[in-house]
């Protein structure tokens, strides 16, 4: 097996390992019948009820583990049913508030949320960037891959 092969081998076997993990987590931690409701009801038809931030939750992937584990959680600052789905603007509570792994966290529900294709955009508050310090704002806005309002 060549370098790049084995590197793509473990790769992808730490990515399962990972999945399996956080999915495991989130099983023995949630009501996994309110979750599944969430997941079938339209996120559209959610917009302005006091389920979307658990919908939103139920929705995301291996990103949950680590936001609940962790004590952190998401909070809806503006949504808004469009033709394209619903747009959204996000912001981070509880724990994930200034933690070092914050970029990642929003990158991860970012992409876990625009995969489902009921999300057509995914944007966060700029009073995250306030959170956190100078080479950590700089760092998100180079690198983050997200967008903030």
């Amino acid at each position: 097996m060549a370098g790049d092969d084995l590197a793509d081998f473990y790769r992808n076997q730490a990515e399962d390992s990972m999945e399996k993990e956080a999915a495991k987590r989130v099983a023995e931690s949630s009501d996994q019948e309110l979750d599944k409701r969430l997941r079938n009801t339209p996120l559209v038809d959610l917009v302005g009820s006091d389920e979307l931030v658990s919908a939103i939750i139920a929705r995301l992937g291996a990103v949950r583990a680590a936001l609940e584990g962790h004590g952190g959680g998401v909070k809806v600052d503006y949504a808004e049913a469009t033709d394209d789905g619903v747009d959204l603007v996000l912001n981070l509570d509880g724990a994930c508030i200034a933690c070092g792994a914050a970029p990642g966290t929003l990158q991860g529900i970012q992409s876990d949320l625009l995969e489902g294709g009921e999300v057509s955009r995914v944007r966060f508050s700029k009073s995250l960037l306030d959170t956190f310090d100078e080479l950590g704002r700089e760092f998100v806005l180079k690198h983050g891959g997200v967008t903030f309002v």
